[in-house]
């Protein structure tokens, strides 16, 4: 007990505070879901929100971490969420990362994408886009901050529910894709293969009370989809079950992780993989222990992302595809978000590649759908510490595989990856940089 008072004392004597915020972004109904790839809404199974916390380290300007209960937020229209978050705070747009937590059953927002459009053409609710950047940054203004006297943080494995969704044949090529559900195949219940089985959690303490705690976890975040009726899914409800604490949880580099092992794509499942994750949240917290630190570190890295080459990809390509009519409106879509991304890219802009370190917590906060393989390469880098990868930042990438991966094939490296195998060194030096 004179232990933990004596490292309350501490931190709080270093001016840590920390405000909670939470907005309702459950879109209208006959919403596009998933950027127009499945059915549009036309039934709410539960609410998404948007969760985060903003922290106020003592002589530094405020940091905002923000999870989105949305299918991703790309391009330019990231960087509007990060100004007004950033606006709402009192800091400025570096020192806010915000991220989706990637369901299906929910909104993506790309305006960039969507002036490259016909009229007509879905791809996500730009006028209510806008609305829900609003909500949030008022939640932020009337976020109200507390001091901080403890931080606590820990791990626990959360037991069936990943597994690596590509399976490779002895030729060491892509065989199977098992995906977020599986059915009807023997490759259905081969080895989970290459995962994070931790689920990562930090606890911010106001006197004896759990004033938030933040959780990361690699997965793909649905049980079953595109039906039309928007949901936060399993994850979502897990989340949702933390009552002892404000509980934000951020998708780790879930690229290639799924729950296809442990997930006939039934609705029966979904309350059965919420309860897995919830214990999982609930035994992370039970492991968590007192953290010291001396100060609380916001690092960044800019980087420009290496652009996908050959056919297909082309601006000439792309410009022709969303023009033609004969097209799946969802292709064009696809071409549309791809070529937005293309655009920026080629005009300079840049992602930032960002950690926070407390203590020996650190927590990196990385673009797209990335493999997880760069979220065990991060854990790596500080073998003796915790470090947490949040995923799904700018969404303009989309996939973002291994260098070796793009030579197995396979859906995630397919033209649903936006970048060059080159990315791989470019990303991993970026963490090594952010956490050496």
């Amino acid at each position: 007990m004179f232990r933990r008072t004596f490292l309350s004392l501490a931190l709080a004597n270093r001016g840590l505070r920390l405000a909670t915020f939470q907005a309702d972004v459950t879109p209208p109904l006959g919403s596009a879901l998933c950027y127009g790839l499945v059915p549009p809404a036309d039934s709410v199974t539960d609410p998404l929100a948007a969760r985060g916390v903003v922290l106020h380290p003592a002589g530094q300007r405020p940091i905002v971490l923000c999870a989105v209960d949305w299918l991703g937020i790309g391009n330019t229209s990231r960087d509007r969420w990060r100004a007004a978050l950033a606006k709402a705070a009192g800091t400025t747009p570096d020192r806010v990362a915000l991220h989706t937590v990637h369901q299906h059953d929910a909104p993506g927002d790309d305006a960039a994408a969507l002036t490259l459009l016909p009229a007509g053409i879905p791809l996500g609710p730009d006028a209510f886009a806008r609305q829900a950047v609003d909500r949030v940054a008022r939640a932020i203004r009337a976020a109200k901050p507390v001091a901080i006297t403890e931080v606590t943080a820990g791990a626990a494995p959360v037991i069936e529910v990943a597994s690596n969704r590509r399976i490779l044949g002895p030729d060491g090529k892509v065989v199977f894709g098992r995906m977020t559900a599986c059915r009807n195949s023997p490759q259905c219940q081969a080895p989970e293969g290459v995962i994070d089985p931790l689920l990562r959690s930090i606890s911010f303490w106001a006197g004896p009370r759990r004033t938030a705690t933040l959780s990361y976890y690699a997965t793909h975040p649905m049980s079953w989809y595109g039906k039309g009726a928007i949901s936060a899914d399993f994850v979502g409800h897990a989340r949702n079950q933390q009552t002892d604490t404000f509980q934000v949880h951020f998708t780790g580099a879930a690229g290639n992780i799924g729950a296809g092992r442990y997930n006939d794509g039934s609705p029966d499942m979904r309350p059965v993989l919420a309860k897995r994750m919830a214990t999982a949240m609930a035994a992370a917290k039970a492991a968590e222990k007192p953290i010291p630190f001396a100060d609380v570190r916001w690092l960044s890295e800019s980087v420009a992302m290496p652009l996908r080459e050959g056919a297909g990809f082309a601006e000439s390509e792309l410009t022709t595809a969303i023009a033609n009519t004969s097209l799946d409106p969802k292709q064009r879509a696809n071409h549309a978000r791809y070529l937005a991304f293309y655009r920026l890219t080629k005009a300079g802009r840049r992602i930032d590649i960002t950690s926070l370190r407390l203590g020996p917590f650190s927590i990196v906060h990385m673009p797209g759908e990335l493999f997880v393989e760069y979220q065990l390469a991060a854990a790596a880098e500080r073998r003796n510490e915790l470090v947490a990868t949040a995923a799904y930042g700018d969404y303009g990438p989309m996939y973002i595989g291994t260098a070796r991966s793009y030579a197995e094939g396979g859906y995630e490296t397919s033209a649903v990856s936006r970048v060059a195998p080159s990315v791989e060194d470019l990303l991993l030096s970026a963490t090594r940089k952010l956490l050496g």
